[in-house]
């Protein structure tokens, strides 16, 4: 692959003023990878620019899914280089346009490479992103930043959610005055709670974050396996079911729902929850799965210090109108996808992993007690810069 920006070869990343960061984000739904640019000084937001996204091939998501909850071994290794080659396809992409989008703009300064998770046991195992960060900092002549949860989980956080220092930030951009609820559903959901009343994200009581449960991938996980559909789309297939209470009440007695937050989930802690409707039609199955995903919220919504404002919701399920009625019925507040406020929630992901590589080469923390449940605030991830050529 030819490189994509030459001159934006840098031997260091600038330590002060506002950076144009790319940031790159593949979830546990598997779909493909997102990359966006945000201007940023590592506390603020300045600007966004360019996003653009890829979708995995049937055989590299078939690839992916192989290797899921594996932690070494051949299909680890062809994960992480299926993971690497899809990013540094797109990045290039994205770089390349940006180059030419004018003259006058400043080549992107550094990229926050998220990879893609297998595997995450923070309390036995730890965690597992592949993709090879060093090797798209030489591909691309752009500083990468990688590897961010790896420090969070040796210093005894759950190593996730990591979106939630991006989220103060969006707080503070839109000018928030109340504490709000930022509503991640991708293949696990995660929410977080911010008080924007507070200085800086790292301040005691600023954020609380956990995975509220599954969310998007036990239900395309069904609708895969019985109807040959990648995701429930529109929620048509919800729509025409109803939720099964006893399923429904076996699923909330997880123990996973009487712990206190920051907590984190695997992508398949879970999977016993298609085993609860498997005698149930594929709408009444499909619907319980989504009433599921809605009543883990509405449990995590208990954990809030104060009532939101809102909920905002991101990722692929604000596009299931099933789910987002039955989070409207499920919580005490005003439910909205993060569209009525003005941001992509298609790519909040990959901008927050822009905004988090420009705190970790500002070496700024990246996760707090309140949102991982680690020790003391820490700046993870692993900067590689490519080499010059003399």
């Amino acid at each position: 692959m030819t490189r994509s920006n030459p001159s934006a070869r840098l031997s260091a990343i600038p330590k002060t003023g506002v950076l144009r960061a790319l940031g790159t984000m593949s979830g546990t739904s598997l779909d493909g990878v997102d990359v966006a640019i945000v201007e940023t000084d590592g506390v603020a937001i300045h600007g966004f620019g360019a996003s653009a996204y890829r979708a995995y091939e049937p055989v590299e998501r078939a690839q992916l899914a192989a290797a899921l909850g594996q932690w070494q071994g051949p299909q680890v290794e062809a994960a992480g280089e299926i993971v690497t080659r899809a990013h540094a396809a797109l990045l290039a992409q994205v770089l390349a346009e940006d180059a030419e989008a004018g003259a006058d703009q400043r080549a992107v300064d550094v990229i926050g490479f998220h990879g893609q998770t297998l595997a995450h046991a923070p309390r036995t195992q730890g965690t597992l992103q592949v993709g090879d960060g060093a090797a798209l900092a030489a591909e691309l002549d752009t500083p990468v930043v990688w590897d961010f949860r790896s420090d969070d989980v040796r210093l005894g956080g759950e190593g996730a959610p990591l979106a939630p220092f991006f989220h103060f930030a969006c707080a503070k951009y839109l000018k928030r005055d109340k504490p709000l609820c930022f509503l991640n559903l991708g293949g696990v959901g995660n929410l977080t709670y911010v008080d924007p009343r507070f200085e800086a994200a790292e301040d005691s009581g600023a954020l609380l974050a956990f995975d509220t449960g599954p969310a998007n991938a036990p239900i395309n996980d069904l609708v895969q396996a019985r109807c040959g559909q990648m995701m429930d789309e529109g929620g048509a297939i919800a729509r025409g079911g109803v939720v099964e209470t006893g399923a429904l009440e076996l699923f909330l007695a997880e123990p996973y729902f009487a712990r206190m937050p920051p907590k984190s989930l695997d992508r398949n802690d879970f999977a016993e929850m298609i085993d609860l409707v498997s005698e149930l039609t594929d709408s009444d199955a499909t619907a319980t799965l989504t009433g599921m995903c809605a009543a883990a919220v509405a449990q995590g919504m208990e954990h809030c210090p104060e009532p939101p404002e809102v909920v905002l919701v991101t990722g692929g399920g604000r596009h299931n109108p099933v789910l987002m009625e039955m989070l409207r019925v499920s919580l005490d507040c005003p439910v909205a996808p993060i569209e009525s406020v003005g941001l992509d929630g298609d790519m909040l992901e990959a901008q927050a992993f822009a905004h988090l590589a420009v705190r970790v080469a500002r070496g700024l923390p990246t996760s707090c007690p309140g949102t991982t449940g680690v020790r003391a605030c820490v700046g993870g991830g692993v900067v590689s810069v490519p080499e010059r050529e003399d």
